[in-house]
């Protein structure tokens, strides 16, 4: 019992990863899945595909690291957060396709009660902010909109839960309904002072208490799997959001450190410790972990689109065969060329939160093309990266909190690229730490669990155990990225004109 399996469940796929004792991955199985887009705006995934594809990865990469079910010692668990499945406890059937995170069919909802005042309450209570992102209202369209659905949890016979719920729902044979704090402090629903379910606003609302699940420590005891599964019952022993798991894979257990990961949209957590800070900046509160009862937080700002940008030029435009040539076009881009790429395809994130816009390219010229769209849209990362950080600077120092590190380490599938993490660095005027293990969620996750189960060590051995692969430091002259940032704020407020 040496090893532990990871189970990193993500937004177009899902995979399955075994860490040995020294925390190494041994071996490592990935599936994706559909994406649902039943109108503009919709996102959607068939909570069956989530669990099929789980089930496979995680047998998968126990028969590829060549071991027996006795071998693995527990599991770790994260998840794409705030996507929302509803079932039947009975059953354990939806009633609906799960409402994925990127969703924005409620933001006419969510514009009703920013009007009425509510937004405050919301922000006080959860830390977020009134958006379509959050479960609540993707929650309550389903409870609305589906058929005898409010009944039906009214009754107690429907359970809801973020997609780490489902899959432990579905893992454990339906004996236990939980999740972690993590995960729930992005439900829109949970009071992050008192560590508990909202009664005000699950009754604005008109959400049914019975159906929310457990709130358990991010390295608590989620049950174990049932024995046909993997041929023997596993303990569930680690939990978290997957930004939140990403925050521990990097060993950012420090206030004033912060870390961002590049997957499909892009998630930068500062950690501010025992106390909550509040935005004045409109970044979101949340909790970055809880271990052994005690809570810690952090600022963080979301953007919707990352490494999805990658995937449009790909997908949409088939400028691109795969991700990786973005980084050969990038770098032969025409220099004179300034073309800007606001990515706002699902609306624009933290600190803008307008989840009615959408992307626009400036600057285009006749002679503009395919390397000079590539270099736009490894940029806008780091543009919208200094947008989230600037806010988060303002507030810390507003709240007297102490001063953000100066460093920025990074994780995710987009850190690959050297021209995005250079250009990161560049504009945001702040060294960039790659670590060796760039796949930090899956680590954070297999910490967790290790941990608990006593195969590996408390937080403040594992952060001297955390290895950097490249540091990136700036290169671009101050009155270069002044120029260049100014451009770009100019360009997401008239992205937010139109």
């Amino acid at each position: 019992m040496s090893h532990i399996l990871a189970i990193d469940q993500g937004t177009t796929s899902s995979r399955a990863m075994i860490f040995d004792a020294q925390m190494q991955v041994t071996a490592s199985a990935q599936e994706e899945f559909r994406q649902l887009y039943p109108r503009s705006g919709w996102v959607e995934h068939d909570p069956q595909d989530l669990w099929s594809s789980t089930a496979a990865t995680c047998r998968a990469a126990i028969e590829r690291a060549g071991l027996a079910p006795e071998d693995i010692a527990a599991i770790g668990l994260t998840n794409q957060r705030e996507t929302t499945v509803v079932w039947d406890r009975e059953t354990g059937r939806p009633v609906a396709n799960a409402v994925v995170w990127q969703d924005r069919r409620t933001a006419a909802f969510c514009a009703e009660l920013r009007d009425e005042g509510f937004e405050a309450v919301v922000q006080e209570k959860s830390g977020l902010l009134l958006d379509p992102y959050f479960s609540a209202t993707k929650l309550r369209w389903i409870l609305e909109t589906i058929e005898g659905a409010r009944d039906r949890a009214r009754a107690g016979k429907l359970a809801f839960g973020t997609v780490d719920s489902y899959l432990i729902w579905r893992m454990t044979g339906g004996r236990v309904h939980a999740t972690d704090a993590t995960n729930a402090s992005r439900t829109m629903l949970y009071d992050i002072s008192n560590h508990r379910w909202s009664r005000t606003i699950c009754d604005r609302l008109g959400i049914p208490m019975s159906m929310l699940p457990e709130v358990r420590d991010s390295n608590g005891d989620f049950g174990t799997t049932r024995p046909d599964l993997f041929g023997r019952p596993i303990p569930i022993l680690g939990v978290a959001g997957d930004q939140q798991a990403a925050t521990l894979g990097q060993a950012c257990f420090t206030p004033g450190m912060m870390k961002s990961t590049y997957g499909t949209g892009c998630f930068a957590l500062l950690n501010t410790g025992a106390e909550r800070v509040t935005s004045q900046n409109r970044l979101l509160t949340t909790i970055a972990y809880q271990l052994d009862g005690q809570a810690t937080y952090a600022l963080e700002g979301s953007i919707f689109i990352a490494g999805a940008v990658v995937q449009w030029l790909r997908d949409g435009l088939k400028t691109i065969r795969e991700a990786q040539e973005t980084q050969r076009l990038a770098e032969a881009a025409d220099p004179e060329q300034d073309v800007l790429l606001v990515p706002a395809f699902t609306g624009l994130g933290a600190p803008w939160w307008q989840p009615e816009a959408r992307g626009a390219i400036y600057g285009l010229t006749r002679n503009s093309g395919p390397a000079e769209l590539a270099k736009a849209a490894l940029e806008s990362v780091g543009y919208q990266t200094r947008d989230l950080l600037e806010a988060m600077q303002r507030d810390i120092a507003a709240s007297g909190a102490g001063a953000a590190e100066g460093v920025l380490r990074v994780d995710g599938g987009m850190v690959a690229s050297d021209y995005a993490m250079q250009f990161l660095s560049d504009i945001l005027g702040a060294e960039v730490d790659r670590p060796q293990v760039t796949e930090t969620t899956a680590l954070g996750a297999a910490w967790l669990a290790g941990m608990k189960a006593g195969l590996y060590p408390g937080p403040e051995a594992f952060a001297k155990a955390w290895q950097l692969e490249r540091r990136f430091t700036p290169a671009m002259d101050q009155e270069t990225r002044a120029a260049r940032y100014a451009r770009w704020g100019r360009a997401v407020q008239a992205t937010m004109a139109v």
